[in-house]
């Protein structure tokens, strides 16, 4: 594949996909900011890769993959911990009363939701992300994540079960 046409992919697959890669990598990393850096890594690794995409599975979830393996490597580096010291430090040298960002977003069902599916463990949150927010089938998540089909609709099933408890504590079924 010469430059020319990779350069067309790139720009095609940039244009389709960027927006929900963002989507994908906020999911892991819950910074707007480093969600858009991981998917600029990715599309660098899929320039970079593209002579040897074999089409053997779907460019989506190539790119999923690729996206999903940048979150997770960007988790275990010493810099994204490093981060999160700085912010236990803040968090705890500030008043223990909530802000009132805080407040005003805990009124609000959908952010009340959202914090419901993120405070699942990584291995729910990702397949519910995928399997509700990213509509895809049960056979593209386990080709994404390189699951087993039945682990993957394992884990929707008890992310359901986990979330159904969670909304029902928190009293979000009744809004």
């Amino acid at each position: 594949m010469d430059r020319e046409e990779k350069d067309f992919v790139l720009e095609k697959v940039m244009v389709e996909y960027g927006d929900e890669l963002v989507r994908l990598a906020y999911s892991y990393v819950k910074d707007a900011d480093t969600a858009k850096d991981m998917v600029q890594n990715t599309f660098i690794k899929c320039y970079d890769h593209l002579d040897g995409f074999r089409y053997d599975a779907q460019m989506k979830t190539w790119l999923y993959r690729i996206t999903i393996n940048e979150c997770k490597d960007y988790l275990k580096s010493w810099s994204y911990r490093m981060i999160q010291v700085k912010i236990m430090i803040q968090s705890t040298a500030k008043s223990v009363s909530p802000s009132v960002e805080k407040t005003v977003m805990d009124h609000y069902d959908r952010a009340a939701l959202k914090e419901t599916v993120f405070s699942l463990p990584k291995m729910y949150r990702e397949v519910v992300y995928l399997y509700y927010y990213e509509s895809l089938k049960t056979e593209e998540i386990a080709d994404v994540l390189d699951l087993p089909l039945n682990t993957v609709k394992t884990r929707i099933r008890r992310a359901k079960q986990r979330l159904k408890l969670k909304i029902e504590e928190a009293g979000l079924n009744g809004r």
